[in-house]
């Protein structure tokens, strides 16, 4: 389990078929071990391998199939979060690292000191994607301004737009989406 709080972001500095591994700095690779789960770009991966200043970790053919992992290449950058523990304080919202789909990002407008930024969606993820609830974009935990049957914007405020990689992507690029597993609950109880 993630909160959904960027704590770092690294760097692909290898990338094979079914295994990535990302560069980082020292203190964050530290705090890796073998077998341990870290949310790379919002995926909950596991660790194989580190170094000093690099972790590996593989993915399955579904996750390929289902996040924007089959659009990372050597020197993307991606936001790492560590997982929660019984000591963390759960600042965003829980966060799975299961992606539930991935989204497209439509235009970024600056807006004062944040950024406005619009993605486009899977249909089938619409319900589940209400004003002002959460949402993680790249691990990212937001919160949802404006929710549409094809889209949903949200803001970022000034350190999240430093502090993580939400500065860098671009109109067109692919973004994975995990919406709130609170919404997944509440629709399986109401069809039983």
């Amino acid at each position: 389990m993630f909160t959904g709080i960027i704590t770092n972001t690294g760097e692909i500095s290898k990338r094979g078929t079914n295994e990535l591994s990302v560069k980082t700095d020292k203190e964050f690779t530290g705090k890796l071990s073998r077998g341990l789960s870290i949310a790379v770009d919002g995926i909950c991966l596991t660790v194989i391998s580190k170094s000093d200043t690099e972790f590996s970790v593989d993915f399955i053919p579904e996750t390929e199939a289902k996040t924007n992992i089959k659009y990372l290449k050597v020197n993307s950058l991606v936001n790492l979060e560590l997982p929660a523990t019984y000591k963390s304080f759960l600042s965003g919202h829980i966060v799975q690292g299961h992606i539930d789909g991935v989204g497209r990002l439509e235009s970024i407008k600056k807006n004062d000191n944040s950024h406005l930024l619009k993605f486009s969606i899977p249909k089938d993820l619409s319900k589940y994607i209400v004003e002002k609830g959460s949402i993680a974009v790249n691990g990212i935990s937001l919160t949802i301004i404006e929710a549409k049957n094809k889209y949903f914007t949200v803001g970022i405020i000034p350190h999240t737009w430093r502090n993580t990689i939400i500065h860098t992507i671009k109109v067109s690029d692919f973004v994975n989406v995990e919406v709130d597993i609170l919404a997944k609950y509440v629709e399986k109880l109401i069809k039983q």
